[in-house]
Protein backbone atom coordinates (compact mmCIF):
# COMPACT_ATOMS: atom_id res chain seq x y z
CA UNK A 1 0.00 0.00 0.00
CA UNK A 2 3.08 2.32 -0.13
CA UNK A 3 0.74 3.50 -3.69
CA UNK A 4 -0.44 5.62 -1.10
CA UNK A 5 2.59 8.04 -0.21
CA UNK A 6 2.02 9.82 -3.54
CA UNK A 7 -1.03 11.67 -1.33
CA UNK A 8 1.68 12.51 1.63
CA UNK A 9 3.95 13.90 -1.29
CA UNK A 10 0.86 15.95 -2.45
CA UNK A 11 0.02 17.50 0.76
CA UNK A 12 3.58 18.39 1.24
CA UNK A 13 4.25 20.00 -1.66
CA UNK A 14 0.97 22.05 -1.75
CA UNK A 15 1.85 22.67 2.14
CA UNK A 16 5.12 24.25 1.58
CA UNK A 17 4.54 25.91 -1.65
CA UNK A 18 1.38 27.42 0.17
CA UNK A 19 3.15 28.55 3.50
CA UNK A 20 6.44 29.66 1.27
CA UNK A 21 3.14 32.03 -0.35
CA UNK A 22 1.82 33.49 2.72
CA UNK A 23 5.69 34.01 3.94
CA UNK A 24 6.58 36.43 0.96
CA UNK A 25 3.22 38.41 0.07
CA UNK A 26 1.58 38.62 3.82
CA UNK A 27 2.45 40.92 6.63
CA UNK A 28 2.87 38.75 9.73
CA UNK A 29 -0.27 39.32 11.84
CA UNK A 30 -2.15 41.23 9.68
CA UNK A 31 -5.06 39.95 8.06
CA UNK A 32 -5.84 40.09 4.33
CA UNK A 33 -9.86 40.06 4.12
CA UNK A 34 -10.88 37.57 1.23
CA UNK A 35 -14.38 37.69 1.93
CA UNK A 36 -16.61 37.40 5.17
CA UNK A 37 -15.57 34.60 7.55
CA UNK A 38 -12.13 33.86 6.16
CA UNK A 39 -8.98 36.25 5.96
CA UNK A 40 -5.25 35.43 5.00
CA UNK A 41 -3.52 36.44 8.28
CA UNK A 42 0.21 35.06 8.43
CA UNK A 43 0.91 33.54 11.81
CA UNK A 44 3.67 31.70 13.32
CA UNK A 45 3.16 29.20 15.94
CA UNK A 46 5.41 28.02 17.95
CA UNK A 47 3.98 25.72 20.09
CA UNK A 48 1.02 22.82 18.73
CA UNK A 49 -2.45 22.91 18.05
CA UNK A 50 -4.27 26.22 19.08
CA UNK A 51 -0.65 27.71 19.90
CA UNK A 52 -0.44 24.97 22.60
CA UNK A 53 2.99 25.86 24.70
CA UNK A 54 3.90 28.52 22.15
CA UNK A 55 5.27 30.34 24.94
CA UNK A 56 8.04 28.37 26.30
CA UNK A 57 11.63 28.43 26.29
CA UNK A 58 12.10 27.07 23.21
CA UNK A 59 12.13 23.31 24.45
CA UNK A 60 9.00 22.72 22.60
CA UNK A 61 10.23 22.89 19.50
CA UNK A 62 12.35 19.70 19.57
CA UNK A 63 9.81 17.85 21.59
CA UNK A 64 6.52 18.25 19.02
CA UNK A 65 9.69 17.57 16.32
CA UNK A 66 10.22 14.51 17.93
CA UNK A 67 6.78 13.26 17.91
CA UNK A 68 6.13 14.22 14.72
CA UNK A 69 9.03 12.11 13.87
CA UNK A 70 7.50 8.93 15.90
CA UNK A 71 4.27 8.97 14.69
CA UNK A 72 5.49 9.86 10.73
CA UNK A 73 7.44 6.56 11.42
CA UNK A 74 4.32 4.82 12.37
CA UNK A 75 2.52 5.97 9.88
CA UNK A 76 4.76 4.99 7.08
CA UNK A 77 4.83 1.38 9.02
CA UNK A 78 0.79 1.02 9.19
CA UNK A 79 0.42 1.58 5.55
CA UNK A 80 2.44 -0.37 4.35
CA UNK A 81 1.19 -3.08 6.31
CA UNK A 82 -2.42 -2.27 5.03
CA UNK A 83 -4.58 -4.90 2.67
CA UNK A 84 -5.82 -3.38 -1.08
CA UNK A 85 -8.91 -3.24 0.20
CA UNK A 86 -8.21 -0.35 2.94
CA UNK A 87 -8.32 2.53 0.46
CA UNK A 88 -10.07 4.76 2.96
CA UNK A 89 -7.49 4.06 5.58
CA UNK A 90 -4.81 4.52 3.41
CA UNK A 91 -6.12 7.70 1.94
CA UNK A 92 -6.57 9.18 5.97
CA UNK A 93 -2.95 8.28 7.15
CA UNK A 94 -1.15 9.54 3.87
CA UNK A 95 -3.20 12.59 4.27
CA UNK A 96 -1.98 12.94 8.16
CA UNK A 97 1.35 11.74 7.36
CA UNK A 98 1.78 14.32 4.95
CA UNK A 99 0.60 17.04 7.30
CA UNK A 100 2.49 15.72 9.76
CA UNK A 101 6.09 15.64 7.82
CA UNK A 102 4.62 19.27 6.27
CA UNK A 103 4.75 20.92 9.78
CA UNK A 104 7.56 18.98 10.67
CA UNK A 105 10.11 20.90 7.82
CA UNK A 106 8.64 24.17 9.30
CA UNK A 107 9.22 23.27 13.14
CA UNK A 108 12.91 21.97 12.28
CA UNK A 109 13.87 24.54 9.43
CA UNK A 110 12.44 27.79 10.97
CA UNK A 111 11.60 26.80 14.65
CA UNK A 112 7.68 27.45 14.11
CA UNK A 113 5.00 26.17 12.10
CA UNK A 114 3.62 29.04 9.36
CA UNK A 115 -0.05 29.79 9.53
CA UNK A 116 -1.84 31.72 7.40
CA UNK A 117 -5.52 30.59 7.35
CA UNK A 118 -7.91 32.76 9.32
CA UNK A 119 -12.04 31.40 9.74
CA UNK A 120 -13.85 33.52 11.80
CA UNK A 121 -18.03 34.15 12.62
CA UNK A 122 -18.83 37.47 13.86
CA UNK A 123 -16.21 38.25 17.06
CA UNK A 124 -15.51 34.37 17.15
CA UNK A 125 -12.21 33.50 15.55
CA UNK A 126 -10.62 30.00 14.70
CA UNK A 127 -6.55 29.84 15.26
CA UNK A 128 -4.73 30.46 12.21
CA UNK A 129 -3.97 27.12 10.63
CA UNK A 130 -2.45 25.31 7.16
CA UNK A 131 -2.76 23.26 4.88
CA UNK A 132 -1.04 20.55 6.66
CA UNK A 133 -3.55 21.11 9.16
CA UNK A 134 -6.26 21.15 7.14
CA UNK A 135 -4.99 17.87 5.95
CA UNK A 136 -4.16 15.79 9.47
CA UNK A 137 -7.96 17.03 10.12
CA UNK A 138 -9.52 15.26 6.96
CA UNK A 139 -7.74 12.42 7.38
CA UNK A 140 -8.65 12.00 11.13
CA UNK A 141 -12.42 12.47 9.71
CA UNK A 142 -11.83 10.00 7.07
CA UNK A 143 -10.09 7.93 9.84
CA UNK A 144 -13.00 8.06 12.32
CA UNK A 145 -15.86 7.68 9.40
CA UNK A 146 -13.67 4.69 8.35
CA UNK A 147 -13.68 2.84 11.41
CA UNK A 148 -17.61 3.46 11.79
CA UNK A 149 -18.87 2.86 8.54
CA UNK A 150 -16.01 0.83 6.84
CA UNK A 151 -17.03 -2.28 7.37
CA UNK A 152 -14.62 -5.27 8.15
CA UNK A 153 -11.60 -5.18 5.72
CA UNK A 154 -9.98 -7.85 4.56
CA UNK A 155 -12.97 -10.06 3.69
CA UNK A 156 -13.80 -11.54 0.40
CA UNK A 157 -17.27 -11.26 -0.87
CA UNK A 158 -18.65 -14.58 0.51
CA UNK A 159 -17.51 -13.85 3.68
CA UNK A 160 -19.29 -9.88 4.14
CA UNK A 161 -21.37 -9.90 7.48
CA UNK A 162 -19.99 -12.90 8.99
CA UNK A 163 -16.63 -12.75 10.81
CA UNK A 164 -13.66 -15.65 9.54
CA UNK A 165 -13.28 -18.11 12.26
CA UNK A 166 -9.40 -17.58 11.65
CA UNK A 167 -7.79 -14.66 10.28
CA UNK A 168 -5.67 -15.32 6.82
CA UNK A 169 -2.63 -14.05 8.12
CA UNK A 170 -2.42 -15.95 11.55
CA UNK A 171 -2.48 -12.37 12.90
CA UNK A 172 -5.47 -11.56 15.33
CA UNK A 173 -7.23 -9.13 13.33
CA UNK A 174 -9.21 -6.99 16.57
CA UNK A 175 -12.15 -5.58 15.06
CA UNK A 176 -13.55 -9.65 14.27
CA UNK A 177 -12.55 -10.48 18.12
CA UNK A 178 -16.18 -9.74 19.55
Amino acid sequence: MMKWLWVSALVITLDLATKAMATHYLVLYRPLPMFPGFNFTLAHNAGAAFSFLSDQSGWQRWFFSAIALVVSVGLVVWIKRLEKSQMWLALALALILGGALGNLWDRMTLGYVVDFIEVYYQRWTWPAFNIADSAIFLGAVILVADSIWGGPHGQNDDEAGTASKEPRSGKIDSRRVR
